[in-house]
């Protein structure tokens, strides 16, 4: 008898492992996402820039909807004005006459749902990436890929770095980002490691120069969404609030950032 009840526990202990449970999540406000890095990559006008707006969404649902009508501009202190335009109905805004300056201020300005956004920022240079160093026994087990893309820090000057790693392998591309004040003046690397890396596989390595604010709000962001966070004593993750400020309502602010940077990049080819 003992043999048996246990056996229909154990049954109904299965069966009841596949049933599908429904969290049923609170929703938030649906706030505006400010998706607007405008990227001036060495050796270019810069003067091709786009911006995506979009709308926050459940946690559960798996369509972005973009954020379509919107007048959007940024202007400089030279008093130049750039409209950028919307691309149909995607939700991306396109401008082709930006003039990039180093250590020039710009505006932004989204004017959407009858509420206008801003926000200002400084346009940051970047130290160019001096050569790619590949280690092929990285990793705990000695098994992984290591790049370091190594870059010479400026001396004297305060410098804040924004690295991203894209290869085929992730959906999501490897962000990080750095600082110069312990090595000041010194050769340096940002460091990329992938335990499925081959050889053949291409990897884009981008080097951002971006002000300390923006440094601040990625190291945040890079914490929260760290593989090492989340312990019982860790800090809980917060609203992580950009430099866009809703100037007709306070308390509806957006979320996402204006971040302007001179860029470095550099296709590698694993060997």
């Amino acid at each position: 008898m003992k043999k048996i009840i246990a056996i229909f526990l154990i049954v109904i202990t299965t069966i009841s492992c596949e049933d599908v449970i429904e969290v049923d999540l609170n929703e938030g406000q649906t706030r505006l996402v400010i998706d607007a890095g405008i990227n001036w990559f060495k050796n270019t006008l810069g003067n091709e820039q786009s911006i995506r707006l979009s709308l926050t969404a459940p946690f559960f649902e798996d369509n972005i909807q973009p954020a379509n009508g919107a007048i959007v501009s940024i202007s400089d202190t030279n008093g130049n004005i750039f409209n950028f335009e919307e691309d149909g109905s995607s939700g991306v805004y396109q401008n082709n006459t930006f003039i990039p300056l180093i250590d020039g201020v710009y505006t932004l300005s989204v004017f959407y749902n009858n509420e206008l956004y801003t926000a200002t920022e400084t346009l940051k240079s970047v130290a160019p990436i001096d050569f790619i160093e590949q280690k092929d026994d990285g990793g705990f087990l000695g098994e992984d890929i290591e790049l370091k893309a190594f870059y010479t820090d400026p001396a004297n000057i305060e410098n804040y770095y924004f690295f991203e790693f894209i290869s085929d392998i992730p959906v999501i591309p490897t962000l990080e980002v750095y600082e110069d004040r312990f090595t000041d003046g010194n050769q340096i690397f940002g460091f990329y490691t992938e335990e499925e890396l081959e050889p053949g596989d291409v990897v884009t390595i981008r080097n951002y120069g971006i002000t300390e604010r923006f440094y601040n709000f990625m190291f945040i962001l890079l914490q929260q969404g760290s593989e090492e966070s989340g312990g019982p004593f860790e800090t809980q993750p917060a609203t992580v609030r950009g430099n866009c400020v809703n100037q007709t309502n306070a308390d509806n602010f957006p979320f996402g950032y204006f971040r302007l940077s001179e860029v470095d990049e550099v296709i590698y080819t694993i060997q």
